[in-house]
């Protein structure tokens, strides 16, 4: 089981990071809420991992937090919810705010995510419910500027002329249809705003903390 991974953050996308390490390039799949924590690119990085092997495939799972790790564990535990749903629950909502809405009986927020319907988010609530147990001494409650501001590294990626396109099809990649993606975009696009912050707001707007 690779656990953690330490290294030089060669690239990065939203969903997507490459980590050279000991001359090895790692490809990570990570969640939005990771993806808004990285360093710039040639910087150190690490991350919380969690390595799936299936018999078509073998994925490398990446957490900013350990937090966000050990829920991700969690999830991908509950009847009809895998590792690729799992990473685009972690990519609306941070662990801490996903705890929140099972601590409410939140299904209005879940419904919002992309994948999850009613059926879903009520399987959630009640599986979730006992399981966050075993979270206890790793959630940190909220403070009340966490969801207001971004984390310093955020910067835009890669060059790229047309920030608002690539925000879109970020969230096309994460589920949401073309017309929603560009609905969300177009509510919070202003001039000058690099495709992070854009993909962070319209998540934002999407679904509330």
């Amino acid at each position: 089981m690779i656990g953690r991974i330490r290294g030089i953050l060669v690239e990065k996308a939203p969903g997507k990071a490459l980590v050279e390490c000991a001359g090895l390039g790692y490809e990570v799949d990570i969640p939005y809420t990771t993806f808004f924590h990285l360093p710039e690119t040639g910087q150190e990085v690490i991350l919380h991992t969690h390595f799936a092997v299936r018999e078509d495939a073998q994925s490398l799972f990446g957490f900013n937090s350990l937090l966000d790790r050990d829920l991700f564990r969690l999830l991908i535990k509950v009847n009809g919810v895998g590792p690729r749903l799992a990473i685009g629950i972690l990519s609306g909502l941070d662990a801490q705010q996903f705890i929140r809405c099972v601590e409410a009986r939140d299904t209005n927020s879940l419904v919002k995510l992309p994948g999850v319907g009613k059926k879903t988010a009520e399987r959630l609530l009640i599986e979730m419910t006992d399981r966050i147990g075993q979270l206890e001494g790793q959630f940190v409650p909220l403070s009340s500027d966490t969801t207001g501001s971004l984390p310093a590294g955020t910067a835009t990626s890669r060059a790229t002329a047309h920030p608002r396109d690539e925000a879109e099809e970020a969230l096309i990649a994460l589920g949401y249809k073309p017309q929603e993606a560009a609905r969300a975009i177009g509510k919070v696009a202003e001039d000058g705003m690099s495709s992070e912050v854009l993909i962070r707001l319209a998540l934002r707007n999407m679904i509330p903390a």
